[in-house]
């Protein structure tokens, strides 16, 4: 009776929730957003989930920061937000004021679990931290990582004590026995291993497990540890003499969390589809609580006893459990991953689209507002797109095309793809409608393109000549031409009408790092004369269609650029980075100029598309959120030239002595050319190499020698540029702009300068200047004064000789060709009857 009454009262209080829930809708969409945003859509997908000491809370580790849960109502409390990469792990502190994350961007952050203020930062581990845990007395960290090792910290300070090493692969799961006097770790190395708290010594190690350690946990008394593993099994170990107790068997797959209840009296267990319910004491399996196509990647008791918490990836959900009937309660929140790739505007600009598995979903582009899900695929949606009266909306599957009407989310109409070979083929659509060009899925047989009519059904062309699986489709604005971009790294060009191959571009794609159809890293622009691809050296190409001459080469990004796209009025290109980089760059389509970095996203940004108006940009993240950023249209008389820092309408001297009066500052800065947030030597070298060619450099300076530019500020100017070793091409084109800049400052005398780099290893280059035309050498001497190498120059003219191809080189070798030894070195510079020595070091 008063299990019904309990039951009663929440199906009260979830039913409000229900309603409760959808007035938080808009106000967390806007929580703690990067600079720049405007909304966001989802909260990212799920890695682990905590309860706080005293039940009331929920703390959910997600992709984009650490959430934070009212565990009665469902309201979002908070997101905290600071990690650049995914959180991996949470943990409450034992008297719930304190909070954990632990992130792939290998720091743990410690918070104030009452006020979400950020309190340290806990740095030195290299690699993704994978568990956190406090100490019983809540003094101590612990933190486990893919470096194979665990940390101990202290959690008031965030000072680092200790470093545990011994596992010979990471370290997955760490926790701390009840009295806190051992801490356990389960590892991928197939074992769990228990150290000393107060020493750091290990105690003794678990063997048993076949397949990676996922989770370890001690009971409530300490007497017992049990282990989750992907071998399908939980092992009891007794945690005192380290005795081997038990198997639990009945898992189809891994088991990837394991948890005690309050009362030691019930284990929990999550792994592939199924949650699992045991008697501790018998180890008999008590019951079943779900099963689904998911693993279960994290579960947790409430302090109380009666309900279990758990979520499963993919489709990223909360769910609560009663432990005792085991009813599914309610779902809790929803983190649901719903899009990498295909996000689109309706032509008004009012609704957003994106694909959820085999759901679309419509959202308020304003606000960030669901709107409605729209289901019936049976397979994953690859691809959405709207009718150009924005009336109908298009879904294409594996095997089928839907028709959807975009108001009411009624199935209009659905039909099959048509084929190739291996069954599984994308589908794209020429803007009217009228044709379609299909490609198989990564296939290793079949790199052919297929246009389609799509009234009759009928094949039009099979394009042939890519010799690898073709990732990317796209047809050009007026439908004329169609882009594919392949495997083989190369785009090719093709006229639809008569499915002739017109021009073939450098794709620079790197087939392991792209899993495709995501990566959208192809685009015509609105006028269809300008085609942009990304690529995996890191750089945006434009390209002239017609000719297939290269435009420009938008180089600032990190990692391999998946998404690219071009704003409805084609004057600016947006692109997305990969992993490492996940930033969206903005590009002046004309110049080539960056505009601007959005920076906020914590995985690869895999589709990016403007609004109609261009006031909005919506990105798509593998952290499985959208982000609308507010843009802010820069005007003609806005825009100025690259480089071009005092807006005067030329690149020169002027502006290259303006960024070096800036040197060194932070924040917005005109002079800050590359948008890195600081003024340095490679603003000062872009616009170095705005300026003009290298070669008719010399007849720009002209009178604006006047700034008085002396040759010390030119040569320090170099050293540090020559420093940096960027081998991006402006950047390089800078370097030849001021050695051209310096070889007009006509030196006053001989001069030996210092190597660089120095110290070095294995080469070094060793510059010099010439007042007068003299044969020269340079001779190497050991510290004992042992003639190593002559260098034979020969006769030169009078000149500056300090850049990599006119500096002399020396590759770290004798007159035999052997490598010398670390040590000091001497130079020795022979002009004509100039003589001068400097020192270098080697250091292997």
């Amino acid at each position: 009776m008063e299990r019904t009454r309990f039951s009663i009262s929440l199906t009260l209080i979830l039913v409000s929730t229900l309603c409760i829930h959808s007035t938080f809708a808009q106000d967390y969409t806007r929580w703690n957003l990067p600079e720049g945003a405007k909304a966001r859509i989802g909260k990212g997908f799920i890695r682990e989930i905590a309860y706080s000491p005293d039940g009331t809370r929920l703390a959910v580790a997600s992709s984009i920061g650490t959430w934070i849960y009212d565990a009665q109502t469902g309201e979002e409390l908070d997101l905290l937000t600071g990690h650049t990469e995914y959180v991996r792990s949470v943990a409450f502190s034992p008297d719930g004021l304190g909070l954990a994350s632990g992130s792939r961007d290998r720091t743990v952050r410690l918070w104030d679990a009452r006020t979400g203020n950020h309190l340290h930062t806990l740095k030195g581990h290299t690699e993704s931290i994978l568990s956190v845990s406090f100490s019983p007395d809540g003094h101590m960290l612990a933190s486990g990582s893919r470096d194979t090792t665990i940390r101990f910290w202290d959690a008031r300070t965030g000072a680092h004590l200790q470093v545990l090493e011994g596992h010979r692969d990471e370290v997955n799961s760490v926790a701390f026995s009840p009295d806190g006097q051992i801490l356990a770790s389960g590892s991928e190395d197939t074992s769990v291993r228990l150290w000393e708290v107060r020493t750091g010594a290990r105690l003794r190690m678990f063997e048993g497990h076949e397949r990676e350690v996922n989770s370890v946990v001690f009971s409530p008394d300490g007497q017992t540890l049990a282990s989750g593993s992907d071998d399908g099994t939980i092992r009891f170990w007794d945690a005192r003499p380290g005795a081997h107790l038990q198997v639990l068997e009945g898992h189809i797959g891994y088991v990837k969390s394991v948890a005690f209840s309050p009362d030691g009296q019930t284990l929990a267990s999550g792994g592939y589809g199924e949650i699992h319910l045991w008697d501790v004491r018998t180890s008999r399996h008590l019951r079943t609580l779900e099963t689904h196509p998911w693993v279960v990647n994290s579960i947790a008791f409430s302090p109380d006893g009666q309900t279990l918490a758990s979520s499963k990836n993919w489709d990223d959900t909360i769910h609560l459990w009663d432990i005792h009937t085991g009813d599914h309660l309610y779902t809790l929140a929803e983190h649901r991953s719903w899009t990498w790739s295909g996000v689109v505007f309706s032509p008004d600009g009012q609704t957003l689209v994106g694909r959820s598995w085999q759901e679309i979903r419509l959202w308020d582009a304003n606000t960030g507002t669901h709107l409605r899900t729209l289901t019936g695929h049976t397979g994953d949606v690859w691809s959405v797109a709207f009718s150009p009266d924005g009336q109908t909306l298009v879904s294409r599957s594996w095997q089928e095309i839907r028709l959807w009407d975009a108001n009411t989310g009624r199935d209009l109409h659905t039909r099959a793809l048509p084929g190739h070979p291996d069954g599984n083929h994308i589908v794209s659509f020429s803007p009217d409608g009228m044709t379609s060009a299909s490609k198989s899925w990564i296939s290793e047989q079949d790199f052919t393109i297929r246009l389609w009519d799509e009234e009759t059904g009928e094949r039009l062309h099979t394009l042939e000549g890519h010799t690898g699986f073709v990732v990317n489709v796209v047809f050009s604005p007026d439908g004329k031409m169609l882009a594919s971009r392949s495997q083989d790294e190369t785009v090719r060009l093709w006229d639809v009408r008569t499915g002739t191959h017109l021009h073939t571009l450098e794709a620079r794609m790197d087939w392991m790092r792209i899993w495709v159809p995501y990566g959208q890293a192809l685009a015509f622009g609105p006028d269809g004369l300008t085609l942009a691809n990304g690529g995996y050296d890191n750089i945006v190409r434009l390209w002239d269609v017609g000719t297939a001459r290269n435009l420009h080469m938008l180089m600032g990004h990190t990692d391999t650029v998946r998404s690219v796209a071009f704003s409805q009025d084609g004057q600016t290109v947006a692109s997305g980075g990969d992993p490492k980089d996940k930033t969206i760059r903005l590009w002046d389509a004309k110049t080539g100029t960056h505009l601007r970095t959005l920076d906020g996203h914590t995985g690869a940004v895999d589709s990016i598309v403007f609004s109609p108006d261009g006031f909005t940009l919506a990105s798509g993240s593998r952290d499985q959120t959208v982000l609308l950023w507010e843009l802010t249209p820069v005007s003609p008389e806005q825009k100025k030239t690259a480089g071009d820092i005092n807006a005067d309408g030329i690149v020169n001297i002027q502006d290259l002595v303006l960024v070096a009066a800036n040197f060194g500052k932070h924040g917005q800065n005109v002079a800050d050319v590359n948008s890195d947030g600081i003024v340095n030597i490679q603003d000062l070298t872009l616009v170095a190499g705005a300026i003009g060619d290298a070669a008719g450099a010399p007849s720009t300076w002209g009178s604006d020698l006047e700034v008085a530019l002396t040759r010390d500020q030119v040569e320090r100017w170099l050293y540090q540029a020559r420093r940096v070793n960027l081998t991006d091409l402006a950047f390089q084109r800078g370097l030849l702009v001021l050695e051209q800049l310096l070889t007009t400052l006509t030196p006053k005398e001989t001069t030996l300068l210092p190597n660089y780099p120095n110290p070095f290893n294995p080469e070094t280059w060793l510059p010099y200047q010439l007042a007068k035309p003299a044969y020269v050498n340079i001779s190497i001497y050991a510290a004992d004064g042992k003639l190593i190498r002559t260098l034979e120059l020969g006769y030169q003219s009078a000149g500056i000789y300090e850049s990599r191809s006119r500096a002399a080189y020396w590759d770290g070798r004798n007159t035999l060709g052997e490598p010398v030894a670390s040590g000091v070195y001497f130079y020795t510079l022979t002009a004509g009857d100039f003589t001068a020595t400097r020192k270098m070091l080697i250091r292997k």
